[in-house]
């Protein structure tokens, strides 16, 4: 079992087709692309019945956190995967992450505090879990990623993310990936990670393009989209 902390901004932007082209011929000057390549990331995010969690996130408080399990690629049931707690406050992203077998990761979060081996990071994911009480897996999410690193700083990370897709169904990262999209045809979601700054080289390359920052959740997007639907059809059956 691995544990890891992460401390840094991460800021987001929506790339059109032609700005991703864009960004990708100018930032190979100053990047490498990252050892894995192109890689599938497959996520559970876990919530209340009543999705509190996402809830409050999108109200946009000052603090907020999310718990998710994530893997990369489908995995069997003896396969890596990590235990995600992200908080943030006042725009610095803090993670929390915990590596371990995927069975073991699945039975310490239905409430099996023994599946997993006692750490730090261990000790803060009892407390989160205990304090929200009845999290349950919610909803299913998964992109295909392409990542970048500075090649004089491998703290600054920079990636694209396109075929964003969830769904409410199947929540297991052993079944295939896929879903409905929540990105508009060739959209991809661009995100720099910083301890710091974004370097001046990278500034430039937004401005040049005309890429401008959002205010981006993937889950957030899923939830949204869910509630819609719902309303959708309760709209066509009381029609």
């Amino acid at each position: 079992m691995e544990n890891n902390v992460f401390k840094r901004y991460e800021i987001k932007f929506l790339l059109s087709p032609y700005q991703r082209k864009m960004v990708e011929n100018e930032i190979i000057r100053h990047m490498i692309p990252d050892s894995h390549g192109e890689s599938t990331i497959c996520n559970i995010y876990y919530d209340t019945p009543d999705f509190r969690l996402i809830r409050h996130s999108l109200e946009k408080p000052v603090y907020k956190e999310k718990l998710r399990l994530r893997c990369y690629g489908r995995i069997d049931s003896k396969g890596t995967a990590f235990i995600e707690l992200k908080k943030k406050y006042k725009g610095i992203v803090y993670k929390r992450r915990l590596t371990a077998e995927y069975d073991s990761a699945v039975l310490y979060l239905q409430g099996d505090k023994k599946a997993i081996s006692d750490s730090q990071i261990k000790r803060e994911l009892d407390y989160f879990t205990e304090y929200y009480g009845n999290l349950m897996p919610a909803v299913y999410l998964c992109y295909d990623r392409t990542a970048y690193f500075d090649s004089k700083d491998s703290n600054i990370r920079l990636t694209l993310d396109r075929n964003i897709r969830y769904r409410k169904e199947d929540l297991d990262l052993t079944t295939p990936p896929g879903g409905k999209d929540i990105l508009k045809p060739g959209e991809s979601l661009m995100e720099i990670k910083v301890s710091g700054a974004i370097p001046l080289w990278l500034c430039e390359i937004l401005t040049k393009y005309q890429i401008k920052r959002v205010s981006f959740s993937k889950y957030g997007r899923a939830y949204e989209d869910i509630l819609r639907q719902s309303f959708i059809k309760k709209a066509t059956v009381s029609a």
